[in-house]
């Protein structure tokens, strides 16, 4: 099992490394539409559709991604005028984003709704897996090392609580939803995210390099989000029965349980980011 699980994890490394940094343009909006379009199909098992209906949901989201393309190209940066046309598309996107995962997670967490019916359901997954298709796309115009600086925040995040929760977790998380997380883990993972960002602060815009309170408030809310990013996805799991969202990654599950704090952070970013490019 730990040598399937390291080999995938090679594997999916290598492919991403490859996309990010290699792949134009297009190239790059074909790989990520390419991974929203599993994740969709992954959260049909959470809606609990037979497997038609979740290749279905999976085309489904692909050609949302192809009708948003085609009309507004730049926005997703394909083509010219991406500064002029990423701000209104993507605030489109973020801003229900940012109420679903601040305001409503919690509440829906603390209360561990069921999901009610299946037009609830699919509105759920678009405000999950859209924002971070045009997270992926959008912040990939600052860099690729920037992406890739700003989805490390939500890896360190991870391997601190993991570290943290193993060595000194007494104190469980959410116990009814994902028993193994421990508040010593969900510190650890902050503390972790902390470190990570005073290293990076000289290379930081002037604003957050300058200001240390402001930017330890970011780094710890980002960390806070990808916590529920992943117990969210948990809790939906265990009330459809499943242990993974899917088999499609040997050793780790499915593509939903590798971006799960991705899908709460990067839309947050990004609307950040946008905000204060406009």
């Amino acid at each position: 099992m730990l040598r399937t699980r390291v080999i995938t994890a090679v594997v999916l490394f290598a492919a991403f490394f490859s996309a990010l940094f290699f792949l134009p343009p297009l190239g790059w909006l074909l790989f990520t539409t390419a991974v929203a379009a599993v994740a969709a199909w992954e959260w049909g098992a959470l809606m609990r559709l037979g497997e038609t209906g979740r290749i279905w949901l999976g085309v489904l989201l692909a050609g949302v991604c192809a009708v948003v393309t085609m009309l507004a190209p730049a926005a997703v940066g394909i083509g010219a005028g991406f500064a002029e046309a990423a701000w209104p598309l993507g605030a489109c996107f973020y801003l229900p984003a940012a109420i679903f995962w601040l305001l409503l997670v919690p509440l829906w967490l603390t209360r561990r709704w069921p999901m009610p019916n299946a037009a609830i359901a699919l509105a759920t997954g678009s405000v999950l897996i859209l924002p971070a298709w045009m997270a992926l796309l959008q912040l990939r115009q600052a860099g690729p090392l920037t992406l890739l600086a700003i989805m490390a925040v939500v890896w360190l995040a991870d391997i601190g609580a993991y570290f943290f929760g193993r060595l000194l977790g007494k104190h469980k998380l959410a116990p009814n939803i994902s028993p193994g997380k421990t508040w010593e883990g969900a510190f650890g993972g902050v503390v972790a995210v902390l470190a990570y960002g005073l290293l990076l602060s000289p290379h930081l815009p002037a604003t957050l390099a300058g200001n240390l309170p402001l930017l330890a408030v970011l780094l710890s809310v980002l960390a806070a989000i990808s916590i529920l990013g992943d117990l969210f996805e948990s809790l939906l799991k265990r009330q459809a029965g499943l242990k993974d969202s899917s088999n499609v990654l040997p050793g780790h599950g499915g593509v939903l349980d590798r971006i799960d704090s991705l899908t709460s952070t990067l839309p947050l970013v990004a609307l950040v980011w946008l905000a204060t490019q406009s």
